[in-house]
């Protein structure tokens, strides 16, 4: 299945749209999201080539040695800042219960892949806002790097935060007046294809992202798995030139379920395998990297259905809640709070 493609460059140049062909286009960002937890974008403000300079760093830094990397790892900061190794971060479907027996009633060729154990993927943490910065040596592009992707990324999910809510019915401002002052994290993860490239291997177990939305560029090896709400499994292709969005458990708050956070695993698949012959062929990095940013409600906002969804019946399971709260309990089940590494 085809995620749709929508091109921002069509609702940021409002003067050469018509209000009818806006609100059409709000309406399959909204639906999109609502039925498949994803949706693809183009925006003009951030091109392939700002991708690759972004992975293209991001793979000189995995690739570096282990204990390189380590001096850059603040566990007393919940791995909040910096660098998360492998074997830290657990998939919530090996701790919540609740989750496993949803799996265990699924369809056999809609099933997750089964994690062992903790994620074999390192993730780096670069914050927009609220922590000093973590920056490793020998990386004088860094900073810059890291806020110009970011920068970028904000941009883009600001504009279908915007959409979507003009398609929910909104008010145009509903989610990014939300937003502001958020703790957003430019958060990459880098997985050794040379080490962990056998199919079958799991770098992120079936999992839903605790944040508001979910954005990508497109990885160099593919194997992400997303499921649509009808409980489909389906994996993602993103073109070139697209940014991937995806739905987070602050959105499903908001639209009292109507919109659901999706599910989803970053898995080695045959297609991953193709991609690691033609990348040892081309003698090119085997490290997958995925340019991922999680923006995120600010932490002092309340988390509660929006307009009309407050009068939905699925209301009360969605209690207000202060956002910074919630992400504080929803980091503790996958470990990446407090100072243990138990896992």
């Amino acid at each position: 299945m085809d995620l749709p493609v929508i091109d921002l460059s069509d609702y940021l140049s409002t003067t050469a749209t018509s209000d009818a062909q806006l609100s059409e286009l709000c309406g399959v960002v909204s639906r999109s999201l609502r039925e498949t937890g994803a949706l693809l974008v183009k925006d003009p403000r951030c091109s392939a080539q700002d991708n690759d300079l972004f992975i293209d760093m991001m793979e000189r830094y995995f690739q570096s040695p282990r204990d390189f990397k380590l001096l850059q790892e603040r566990p007393h900061l919940h791995y909040q800042v910096g660098v998360t190794p492998e074997g830290v971060e657990v998939p919530r479907s090996l701790v919540d219960e609740e989750m496993q027996e949803k799996l265990r009633a699924m369809p056999e060729e809609y099933r997750p892949s089964s994690p062992k154990g903790p994620d074999c993927k390192w993730r780096y943490m670069w914050r927009e806002l609220n922590a000093e910065p973590v920056i490793p040596e020998g990386f004088p592009k860094w900073k810059d790097t890291m806020d110009s992707w970011g920068y970028k990324m904000i941009s883009a999910i600001e504009v279908v935060a915007e959409m979507a809510a003009i398609g929910f019915g909104l008010p145009k401002d509903a989610f990014t007046s939300l937003m502001k002052q958020g703790p957003h994290l430019l958060a990459p993860t880098g997985s050794d294809l040379q080490t962990h490239g056998r199919e079958g291997t799991v770098f992120a177990g079936y999992h839903y992202d605790l944040n508001f939305l979910t954005i990508h560029g497109r990885s160099r090896f593919p194997g992400l798995n997303i499921w649509l709400r009808n409980g489909r499994k389906v994996e993602v292709k993103v073109p070139v030139g697209c940014l991937l969005i995806q739905t987070g458990k602050q959105i499903e708050w908001l639209t009292a379920g109507d919109c659901i956070a999706g599910m989803h695993e970053v898995v080695v698949t045959s297609r991953t395998t193709d991609a690691i012959k033609l990348a040892s062929e081309q003698n090119r990095s085997l490290w997958r990297v995925s340019s991922t940013l999680f923006a995120h409600i600010a932490s002092d906002a309340i988390l509660k259905p929006l307009g009309h969804f407050a009068e939905s019946p699925l209301a009360s399971k969605y209690p207000p809640l202060c956002a910074g709260e919630f992400v504080e309990k929803e980091l503790a089940v996958i470990n990446l709070k407090g100072q243990s590494k138990e896992s």
